[in-house]
C-alpha cells in the first residue's frame, strides 16, 4: 500500500505538493522581462537569472515553484518594490536559468537562492516561497544563517495535502507525470482552483506551464517529495521562530494550524496570482510582525 500521511504538520498543500506552481512560464514571455537581469553561477555550476527593484531592508526575496518562473510573481514585485529591495530569480531549469544538475534536489535549489543573495550582498532577507519554494526557502536559510530575519511559505506546510513518504508511493505518485508529463501536470494544476475562480485567470495560469521541461518537472517533483519524507519536520522545528504561511482556505472555514499562519479566504493553491491585494496584506503583515520581533533581540 502507499503510505502518505496527512499534512496536519509539516508539508505542502503544494497541491500536490509542490507544484504548486507558482511560476511557469519563460522568464523572456513576461511582464519581468523588462527588469534589469544579471546572472550569477551556483554551487554546481549552473547560471542563475535573477534581478532585484527598489530599495530599504529587509529585502524580499522572491521563490517561483515547481515548473515555474519569477513572473508569477510580478504584481508582488511591483508592489513590494516600492518600499523594499526586491529580489527575484529563476532556479537552475526553469525560465531563463540554464542547468549542469542532474537532479534537481531541494538542496540544489538552496544553493541558488543563497547565490543571487550573495551576489546581491543583501544583509537582511526575508525569503516568500510559493509551494515548492517553501522548502528551497528553508534549504536556502541553512546556507544563509543570520541574514534571513524570515521565510514566509506560501500554500506550503500545514495543508492537508496527503503526500507520500514510502519510496512507493513517491514512485507511483509521480508514475503518471512520467508517461504523460502534460496531461498530468494539466489535470493536477486545474485540481488547484476553488469552482469560484476566474476561468480566464485558470487557463493564463495553466497555459504558464506547458513551457516547464518535463525531464526537470518530475526530477523535482520526486526530490520534493523526498525532502517532504526525509527533512520537513525537523527543518520546520528548526525555523519555527522565523517561518509563517500564507495558506488557502478555500471554504472560508478553514482554521489556521498555528498562530504564524495567515488563512486567505476563497482561494485555492495560487494566491499570489489569484487574490494579489489579500496576499500583499497578508506578507505586509507578516512583514511588520518580524520587524517587531527583530527589534526585540
Amino acid at each position: 500500500m502507499m503510505k502518505t500521511n496527512r499534512v496536519g504538520g509539516p508539508l505542502f498543500g503544494l497541491v500536490i505538493g509542490m507544484m504548486l506552481v507558482l511560476l511557469g512560464c519563460a522568464a523572456t514571455g513576461s511582464k519581468s522581462a523588462s527588469k534589469t537581469t544579471a546572472s550569477v553561477i551556483s554551487a554546481d555550476g549552473s547560471p542563475i537569472l535573477y534581478g532585484t527593484r527598489g530599495q530599504g531592508e529587509p529585502a524580499i526575496v522572491f521563490i517561483h515553484c515547481w515548473t515555474c518562473e519569477h513572473g508569477f510573481w510580478d504584481e508582488q514585485i511591483s508592489h513590494f518594490a516600492k518600499s523594499h529591495q526586491v529580489v527575484w530569480l529563476d532556479l537552475a531549469g526553469h525560465g531563463g536559468s540554464g542547468s549542469h544538475r542532474q537532479r534537481y534536489t531541494m538542496q540544489a535549489f538552496g544553493e541558488d537562492v543563497a547565490a543571487v543573495v550573495e551576489r546581491v550582498g543583501a544583509r537582511k532577507v526575508i525569503l516568500v516561497g510559493h509551494s515548492m519554494g517553501g522548502p528551497v526557502a528553508l534549504e536556502a536559510a541553512k546556507l544563509l544563517g543570520d541574514r534571513v530575519v524570515g521565510i514566509v511559505g506560501v500554500d506550503t506546510f500545514y495543508t492537508p495535502f496527503e503526500y507520500p513518504t514510502s519510496k512507493e508511493g513517491i514512485a507511483a505518485f509521480v508514475k503518471p507525470f512520467k508517461t504523460d508529463f502534460r496531461g498530468a501536470s494539466d489535470k493536477m494544476l486545474r485540481s488547484m482552483f476553488t469552482p469560484q475562480a476566474d476561468p480566464q485567470v485558470v487557463e493564463a495560469i495553466v497555459a504558464r506551464f506547458s513551457s516547464g521541461d518535463p525531464r526537470v518537472g518530475v526530477s523535482a517533483m520526486y526530490e520534493l517529495f523526498e525532502w517532504n519524507a526525509r527533512h520537513a519536520r525537523e527543518d520546520l522545528q528548526r525555523f519555527s521562530k522565523r517561518l509563517y504561511n500564507i495558506n488557502a482556505a478555500p471554504s472560508g472555514k478553514e482554521p489556521a494550524p498555528n498562530p504564524h499562519a495567515v488563512m486567505v479566504p476563497g482561494v485555492g493553491h495560487f494566491i499570489a496570482q489569484v487574490k494579489p491585494d489579500a496576499f500583499d496584506r497578508a506578507l505586509e503583515g507578516i512583514i511588520t510582525k518580524l520587524g517587531r520581533a527583530g527589534d526585540q533581540l
